[in-house]
């Protein structure tokens, strides 16, 4: 028997008194122990979707249910973290201080000294909290987040401000956290961390979602896969624009990535042809172009009509 989702979004709507729309007919669900990443442009809606998921906004209308009841119940409460992306330092404590202040508005809170380590604080747990860097301040909003030992972690741009090292390690442990059976949902603007980390992705546009699957579906729906080799000094650019199949020829020196939606064909034209070619690879389309090609497809038209089609409430889809 399949676990019942933590998280349902039916029809959710959230519009402003002044008309924009920043939520649109918004349903999707999340599966118990799951990582998933929310994508989508400046102004798509992520932040308004996360801030309704936590209760923090109510939607116009639809409905949202977090383990089973309202994000403004208090059992629930109880159950969730969350980072955003702005969170405020406690003035006047140290960070151990602050943190252990947080665990105790909790009923089943996680170990100081475990919060501590996890967010990779140990070594500045005595130093005041407003007076941390930009990454360890991050930090230190995520042992916030962890504080009560959540069931459902929401974060939401939770690297921005680490360098590369703290990057790498706080995504290490959110895995170790998804281990654990957590679910977590995020959103970020490095899509090179949805593509490692996370298990589904929903990509959103002007409020609505315009499509959902895996990292591997997503890199799928973009198509196009590249072929990469060194040319002879005898071959030509216009030998390979006129190849079958080629969609973009560019050359970097003797180097050349040809662009198709049927490599195989083009490299058995290429053999064939017995053309001056060596070193090939063959690459397929990533998440960033993927993303790309998704949100500038959708575009801002009216796609009530292309909604009833691709059905977003309780379906897996790729658009």
């Amino acid at each position: 028997m399949n676990a019942k989702p933590v998280i349902v979004l039916d029809d959710l709507t959230k519009q402003y008194p002044n008309g924009k729309c920043a939520v649109d007919h918004l349903s999707f669900s999340v599966e118990p122990g799951s990582l998933v990443a929310l994508l989508g442009p400046n102004g798509a809606g992520k932040s308004t979707t996360i801030s309704m998921l936590l209760g923090l906004q109510q939607p116009t209308r639809g409905k949202v249910k977090l383990l089973g009841g309202s994000p403004r119940d208090a059992k629930v409460r109880g159950k969730i973290g969350a980072m955003l992306q702005d969170s405020e330092m406690v003035p006047g404590l140290k960070v151990r201080e602050a943190v252990d202040l947080f665990r105790h508005y909790y009923s089943h809170p996680m170990d100081l000294g475990r919060l501590l380590r996890i967010a990779g604080l140990d070594e500045v747990q005595n130093k005041m909290a407003i007076s941390l860097s930009g990454g360890q301040k991050r930090r230190m909003a995520f042992a916030l987040a962890l504080a009560g030992d959540p069931e459902v972690l929401f974060l939401d741009e939770p690297t921005a401000g680490m360098d590369v090292m703290s990057r790498q390690m706080f995504w290490d442990t959110v895995r170790t956290i998804q281990d654990q059976g957590k679910t977590i949902m995020l959103t970020t603007h490095y899509l090179e961390e949805a593509d490692q980390l996370a298990d589904r992705i929903l990509v959103v546009n002007e409020g609505r979602l315009i499509a959902d699957g895996s990292p591997a579906e997503m890199k799928q729906a973009a198509g196009r896969k590249s072929i990469h080799f060194t040319a002879g000094p005898e071959l030509q650019p216009r030998q390979l624009e006129q190849l079958p199949g080629v969609q973009e020829a560019v050359w970097n020196g003797r180097r050349v990535k040809l662009t198709s939606l049927d490599t195989d064909r083009v490299i058995f034209t290429i053999v064939h042809m017995n053309l001056d070619v060596r070193d090939i690879e063959i690459q397929t389309g990533g998440l960033e172009e993927a993303f790309r090609n998704l949100v500038q497809g959708s575009g801002s038209t009216d796609r009530a009509s292309e909604t009833n089609k691709t059905g977003t409430k309780e379906k897996r889809h790729v658009v």
